[in-house]
C-alpha cells in the first residue's frame, strides 16, 4: 500500500500459496512483514490491558482533556518526564502519580481521568484498545508519502482520537456505506460457479469451490496500488472513480485488519465488478507470476490445483468480469421459484478445466496464452514473457436461460421446479449415471474429443498471421501444418490459393494441436460490419478422423464467434461437405439478406451456400453433455410416474355383453397415465364466419414482405417450362377469386390451395433462390395466422 511499507503495490502481501495481510504503512519498517506487523500490535494490546488500573489510567489521560475547575483548554495530558524515544521495553513499569502535574497545563493527572472513575475494565480495555490504534495511525501518517494514502490515514487518526475524548465507538461518517455495489465479488464468484460449473459431477464442484474460496481469499488480502500510481500506470482509467473505492477499501477493509477499533469489512462482500475489474488483471498476472516462482515450496496436494487449475479458473472468470453483458453480475440471477437467492455456500467451485469456455488468442504473439485443453500449459510463464496481454476474449453473452425462465408466464403442464431439484439430486453423482461408451450408438459425436480435451491429450487455439507483429516461429509452423492439412484434404483446391488465405492476415484458423502438431483445422473470415463469417477451409487430417474433432472443432468455433458478438455463419460446401456442415446445424434456407453477403464471400463453381446461425443461449461445447443429462432428468421423470399410476385394473368385459365401441376416455386408469383427448381444430359452421376469417388470413398473407412471388400466376416468358413441371398451379390472386366466389367451404380447402403455393415453388426452385426462401417464410408466416385464427390447434 504505502511505498514506505516495503509491499509492492497492488501485490499479495506473502505469496500464491496462502496470503496474509500487510500492515499499513509500516509493514516494511517493522521487519519481519505483515503478518509480524498484526500479531505485535495484537501483542500491544493485551499487554496493555493486563496492566495495573493506574497504568490505564495514564495511558488514557494523555488523550483525555482536562477536566480541571476554569474551563482548561488541554486536550491531553502530558508527562514531566517523557518516555525516550524508541521506548526501553525493558524497562521496569513506573509507579503511576495521579497527582502528577501537566505539562503543559499543569493540572494533575487525575483531573484529566476524572470521567473515568466509575468505567468497567470491559470499556476501559476498548478505549485502551482505540488508543493503541490512534498511535498506529499516527505513525502511518509521518511514515506515509503518498498524499491519497496519508489523507485516509490522518482522516481515520482524528475520528478516533475523537472517540476517545467522547468515550463513544467511531463510525466513519460517510454518504454511503457498505455494501457499495451489488451482487458483490463475493456472490458474483458465487453466480460464476453455478453458471459454468453446475453441470459437473460434486466431485469436480469441490475441486472448483476450492479455487473460488482461494480467489476471493486472494482478493480479501490484496493490496491496491495507490491512485497516483494507477494513474501513471493506466492514463486513460477514471481515476476519480477508482480513487473512491481505494478510499473506501483503506477505511472499511484494510487499517481495520490492524485497527480493530474500526468496523471491518471483507472485501469481497462490501464491492462488486468496479473494483474487481481494477484489480484482475494486474493481479491475476502477479498470482500467476508468483505461483510458478514458489511451486517448489507448495505441498505436492496443491500443486496441480494451483499451477494447473488455477489459471484457467481465473481465464474463464476473467471473460465473465470484462463482458458487458455477463449474467453473473445480474442481480436476479438465479432466484428460483421461491423468489429466494441460492445461498452462497451451496455455489462454490470447482474442477479440472472443461471445455465449455475456451480462451483463444488473435494474435501470432498471444496464441500461448490461449491455450486450452492441456492441464499442464505453463500459463505463468507466458503471461510472465507477454505481461502486456491480457487472456481470453469477453464472450459477450445474450440473457441468460434462467432469466428467461424466470420471466415468462408459467405454463399448464410445466414441472415443478421442486421434483427438477428431487430429481437432479439423484443423478449429480456420475455414479448414478450410466455410462456411455464411446463406441456406443448413444454416445454424442464429440464426446471422446471432448474428454481428450479434458484430459490435455488435445488444444485449440485461434491463430492468425500478422504485418503488424514480430512472427512468432511457434505460430508460423502451425500455419505451414495447417496449410499442409488443408492442401492433402483439399485436393481440387490450388495449394498457392490455400497458402495465400491461410497466411493472409484478414484470415483467422481455428487450428487443433495433437501431440504438438496441426491435425485439422477451419479457416475463416470474420465480416463484423456485415454480421457474418465465411468459412473457407474445414478439414481434419485423414488418420484423424471419425473421431468427433470435426464436430468439436465447429462447436469452439461457435463459442469463439458467440464471444464476438457475430451470430451467422456463410460456407460455400461441396458435394462430400454437405453431410457434415448440415449435422453442424447449416441449412440451404441462408438467414443472412443477400445484400449482407454479395460482394464479400468468396464465391466457388458447384458448391451449395450453407449458412448456420448461432444461438447465444447454447454452450456449444457443452452441449452434447447437456442434452444427456437433460435426457436422464427426463427418464427419472418418467420412472417417477410409472411408479405411481403402476396399477393393473381388470380387462374390459363390456364387450362380451354386445358393446361394439367404447370411448377412450372411459378406459380405467386411461387418464392417471397422462392421456388427454386429441384436440379437435375448430372447424367454422357459420359459411359468413368463416368467409370473413379465411378473408383476414389472405390479406395478411398478400401483405406480407415476401408473397410477391407468389401473387399472380407465373407466367410462360419468365418461367421456362414450369408448367411441363407444375401440374397443379396455385396463387395467391386465384386464392383470392375463389374465395369471392365461396368456393371456401372448409377450411381444409383453403388451407390445402395455400399449401400448394409453397410445395409448388419448392419443387420448381433451388434450395438456394430467392424464391424459395420466400416459400418458407411466408408458410411459417401462414400457419402463426391460420393458429391465432383457431383454425388448428397450437
Amino acid at each position: 500500500m504505502a511505498d514506505s511499507a516495503g509491499i509492492q503495490q497492488g501485490s499479495p502481501a506473502v505469496g500464491a500459496a496462502g496470503l496474509v495481510p500487510a500492515a499499513p504503512g509500516a509493514a516494511g519498517s517493522e521487519g519481519s512483514g505483515a503478518a509480524g506487523g498484526s500479531a505485535r500490535i495484537a501483542a500491544k494490546k493485551a499487554q496493555l490491558r493486563s496492566s495495573p488500573r493506574p497504568k490505564k489510567l495514564e495511558k488514557l489521560g494523555v488523550y483525555s482533556s482536562c477536566k480541571a475547575e476554569g474551563a482548561c483548554k488541554c486536550n491531553g495530558w502530558k508527562s514531566q518526564n517523557p518516555p525516550p524515544t524508541p521506548p526501553q521495553t525493558d524497562q521496569q513499569c513506573s509507579i503511576v502519580n495521579l497527582q502528577e502535574p501537566c505539562r503543559s497545563c499543569s493540572h494533575t493527572l487525575g483531573d484529566h481521568v476524572t470521567h473515568l472513575e466509575n468505567v468497567s475494565e470491559e470499556e476501559m480495555n476498548r478505549l485502551l484498545g482505540i488508543v493503541l490504534d490512534v498511535e498506529y495511525l499516527y505513525t502511518c501518517v509521518h511514515k506515509e508519502e503518498d498524499a491519497d494514502t496519508k489523507q485516509v490515514y490522518f482522516s481515520l487518526f482524528k475520528l478516533l482520537r475523537k472517540s476517545i475524548l467522547e468515550m463513544g465507538k467511531p463510525v466513519l461518517q460517510v454518504q454511503e456505506s457498505p455494501p457499495f455495489e451489488k451482487p458483490s465479488i463475493e456472490q458474483g464468484v458465487n453466480n460464476f460457479v453455478q453458471y459454468k460449473f453446475s453441470h459437473l459431477p460434486s466431485k469436480e464442484r469441490l475441486t472448483i469451490m476450492e479455487l473460488a474460496k482461494m480467489f476471493l481469499n486472494q482478493i480479501n488480502y490484496w493490496q491496491l496500488e495507490t491512485p497516483s500510481q494507477r494513474r501513471q500506470r493506466v492514463p486513460t482509467d477514471d481515476v476519480a472513480g477508482y480513487k473512491v473505492n481505494y478510499t473506501r477499501w483503506l477505511s472499511y477493509c484494510n487499517v481495520p485488519q490492524f485497527c480493530d477499533s474500526l468496523p471491518r469489512y471483507e472485501t469481497t462482500q462490501i464491492f462488486g465488478r468496479t473494483l474487481l475489474r481494477s484489480v484482475f488483471t494486474v493481479m491475476r498476472k502477479q498470482l500467476l507470476e508468483q505461483a510458478r516462482q514458489e511451486k517448489d515450496k507448495l505441498p505436492p496436494e496443491k500443486r496441480t490445483l494451483i499451477l494447473t487449475h488455477f489459471p484457467k479458473f481465473l481465464s474463464m472468470l476473467e471473460e465473465e468480469v470484462y463482458s458487458h453483458s455477463s449474467p453473473i453480475w445480474s442481480q436476479e440471477f438465479m432466484v428460483g421459484a421461491t423468489g429466494g437467492q441460492i445461498p452462497i455456500h451451496t455455489a462454490v467451485i470447482s474442477a479440472p478445466p472443461v471445455a465449455r469456455p475456451i480462451y483463444y488468442s488473435t494474435s501470432p504473439v498471444s496464441v500461448d496464452q490461449s491455450t486450452c485443453g492441456s492441464p499442464a500449459r505453463k500459463l505463468a510463464s507466458v503471461l510472465e514473457s507477454n505481461p502486456g496481454l491480457t487472456v481470453g476474449e469477453k464472450r459477450k453473452a445474450s440473457e441468460p436461460l434462467h432469466h428467461e425462465e424466470n420471466k415468462r408466464p408459467k405454463v399448464v403442464g410445466d414441472i415443478p421446479m421442486d421434483l427438477i431439484n428431487e430429481v437432479m439430486a439423484t443423478i449429480s453423482d456420475p455414479a448414478t449415471i450410466p455410462e456411455t461408451s464411446l463406441l456406443s450408438a448413444h454416445s454424442a459425436r464429440d464426446e471422446a474429443a471432448r474428454l481428450e480435451e479434458r484430459r490435455g491429450v488435445i488444444e485449440f487455439h485461434v491463430i492468425g498471421n500478422s504485418l503488424n507483429q514480430k512472427p512468432n516461429k511457434r505460430i508460423l509452423m502451425w500455419l505451414v501444418g495447417l496449410q499442409n492439412v488443408f492442401s492433402h484434404q483439399l485436393p481440387r483446391m490450388p495449394k498457392e490459393y490455400i497458402t495465400r488465405l491461410v497466411f493472409d492476415p484478414k484470415h483467422k484458423t481455428l487450428s487443433l494441436i495433437k501431440d504438438g502438431r496441426v491435425i485439422g483445422g477451419i479457416c475463416f473470415r470474420m465480416f463484423p460490419s456485415q454480421g457474418f463469417t465465411e468459412i473457407v477451409f474445414c478439414a481434419v487430417t485423414s488418420n484423424e478422423q471419425v473421431k468427433g474433432y470435426g464436430t468439436h472443432l465447429m462447436n469452439h468455433l461457435k463459442e469463439y464467434h458467440i464471444k464476438h458478438e457475430i451470430l451467422n455463419f456463410l460456407t460455400y460446401a461441396d458435394e462430400y461437405a454437405i453431410g457434415y456442415f448440415k449435422k453442424q446445424g447449416f441449412s440451404k434456407d441462408i438467414k443472412v439478406p443477400k445484400a449482407k453477403y454479395v460482394g464479400y464471400i468468396k464465391d466457388y463453381e458447384g458448391a451449395t451456400l450453407m449458412g448456420c446461425e448461432l444461438n447465444p443461449s447454447i454452450p456449444y461445447t457443452e452441449f452434447s453433455v447437456i442434452i444427456k443429462k437433460q435426457k436422464e432428468i427426463i427418464k427419472k421423470l418418467i420412472e417417477r410416474k410409472q411408479a405411481q399410476i403402476r396399477k393393473v385394473y381388470p380387462g374390459l368385459s363390456c364387450f362380451k355383453d354386445g358393446v361394439r365401441q367404447i370411448p377412450i376416455e372411459s378406459i380405467p386408469g386411461i387418464r392417471e397415465t397422462g392421456w388427454k383427448p386429441a384436440g379437435k381444430s375448430k372447424e367454422l359452421k357459420d359459411p359468413d364466419q368463416l368467409y370473413s376469417t379465411l378473408k383476414t388470413i389472405l390479406q395478411h398473407v398478400k401483405s406480407h414482405q415476401n408473397a410477391w412471388p407468389f401473387m399472380e400466376p407465373v407466367k410462360k416468358t419468365e418461367a421456362p417450362g414450369y408448367y411441363q413441371v407444375i401440374r397443379f398451379p396455385m396463387d395467391l390472386k386465384t386464392m383470392s377469386e375463389r374465395l369471392k366466389s365461396r368456393y371456401y367451404t372448409t377450411r381444409k380447402l383453403f388451407m390445402a390451395d395455400m399449401q400448394r403455393i409453397f410445395t409448388n415453388c419448392r419443387e420448381y426452385n433451388a434450395p438456394e433462390s430467392e424464391y424459395y426462401k420466400c416459400a418458407n417464410i411466408l408458410e411459417k408466416f401462414f400457419y402463426t395466422k391460420i393458429k391465432e385464427a383457431g383454425l388448428i390447434e397450437k
